[in-house]
């Protein structure tokens, strides 16, 4: 077998995600309480004003604004209290000049008054009585009927993620379900031989599969839903069967088999997928050489490599930007919150490659450093002492101690 024909990430990432296609996956409606942390799959529109009436944000009294202008504590402007405007009730009496209604936060504002005065700023002269220490103008302390949004106006556009602030405003408008893009469905296999079931004891050479687990909550973390077909050995048989089953899903993902050897047969059984096929096998990436990036009728496939820090990293680079495209996403913005640092020492680089560096962070003299953490790729505890990746990229010989740095946070 001839080596792979490496391809720089940037180039790859490109290569793969438009022969993926930009169109997300099909919509489905779910109701509000499902919402969170999906995308809308169109504009979703307002059915009625919010609020539907002026309503105070303080407690106070409700006035017209004009009787208040010129008042001080000095020379307080004098009201009459003419009503007090019951919670969840719609005001029966109308204010008329000179007058002052009662008003608690919420409440409904009576026909006439276009201003609200706190109650702090007044002060109790008779039972019916107040006098006003100084002016509001017209609207303040008011929430305007319609200012939260108004009957026919778009409240979220298409492709927005639902946070807990945005289900509130749904909520608030009466929507009680929403149109979102079904969840990408990923298919999750790992290869090799030396793999065992996590709930088995390892034989002489045997190790526990470890990837699936980081796989699925990585997957499940962006947005897809995962499953996991389990070990297929590597027999032709078995990852065949498996990567058959897998085109029953959005994506699959891959570990293992995707190196260079005689027994490493995921690159062959992938080419039999589909067409186009295999896109890129081999990136000019430490750790994460041996990744594969296919497509098999439409459906995205990678294989990714089976040490642990390589498959988390590759996953990273290219996974993650496939599965927000397919909901819609910026693909190409942040994968991850990012912190500037400095480096605690010189880490030296391959030019024409790319190197995700693990470190941690440190705080020494108000400053932020990271600190790599080094390691071979088959050690996952690397990974759980890091706190984040430094992207060395690939026109540079490496980064210098006290160099500022971008560090992709591991959440």
């Amino acid at each position: 077998m001839e080596f792979f024909d490496l391809k720089p990430v940037e180039e790859a990432r490109f290569l793969f995600l438009q022969a993926c296609g930009n169109q997300p996956v099909s919509a489905e409606t779910v109701p509000l309480a499902d919402a969170l942390g999906r995308i809308t799959a169109t504009n979703v529109i307002c059915p009625t004003d919010l609020p539907p009436f002026p309503r105070t944000t303080v407690d106070g009294f409700a006035v017209r604004a004009a009787d208040t202008f010129g008042a001080s504590e000095g020379l307080p402007a004098y009201l009459r209290i003419m009503a007090e405007i019951a919670m969840g009730q719609a005001p029966t009496v109308a204010l008329a000049p000179g007058e002052a209604q009662r008003i608690s936060t919420g409440g409904a504002l009576p026909p006439g008054a276009d201003a609200v005065v706190m109650v702090e700023h007044t002060e109790a002269l008779a039972a019916d009585e107040i006098g006003i220490l100084r002016p509001v103008s017209p609207g303040e302390n008011v929430m305007q009927r319609g200012e939260d949004g108004k009957a026919g106006q778009v409240l979220l556009p298409a492709g927005h993620q639902v946070r807990a602030q945005e289900l509130a405003l749904l909520q608030s408008a009466g929507l009680l379900a929403v149109a979102v893009i079904r969840r990408p469905a990923v298919a999750i296999i790992s290869t090799g031989d030396e793999l065992v079931d996590p709930h088995s004891e390892p034989g002489p050479g045997q190790i526990r599969e470890s990837n699936a687990a980081a796989l699925t909550a990585l997957v499940r973390r962006d947005g897809g839903v995962p499953a996991y077909l389990g070990i297929g050995v590597d027999r032709e048989v078995e990852i065949r069967s498996r990567l058959k089953a897998g085109m029953a899903y959005d994506v699959i993902l891959i570990s293992g088999g995707s190196s260079v050897g005689t027994r490493d047969l995921t690159s062959q059984m992938i080419s039999e997928l589909g067409q186009p096929g295999i896109l890129v096998h081999g990136v000019k990436l430490k750790p994460g050489k041996p990744t594969i990036l296919a497509v098999a009728d439409g459906k995205p496939v990678i294989g990714l490599p089976g040490h642990p820090v390589s498959a988390q990293v590759v996953y990273g680079l290219f996974v993650r930007p496939l599965l927000r495209q397919m909901q819609g996403l910026r693909a190409e913005e942040p994968f991850r919150p990012t912190v500037r640092a400095r480096m605690t020492k010189n880490v030296a680089s391959a030019t024409g490659r790319t190197d995700c560096v693990r470190v941690r962070l440190l705080r020494q003299e108000g400053e932020t450093w990271a600190e790599p953490v080094h390691g071979k790729s088959g050690l996952i505890s690397t990974l759980v002492k890091a706190d984040g990746l430094v992207t060395i990229p690939s026109p540079k010989e490496g980064v210098l101690t006290g160099e500022w740095v971008e560090v992709e946070l591991l959440v």
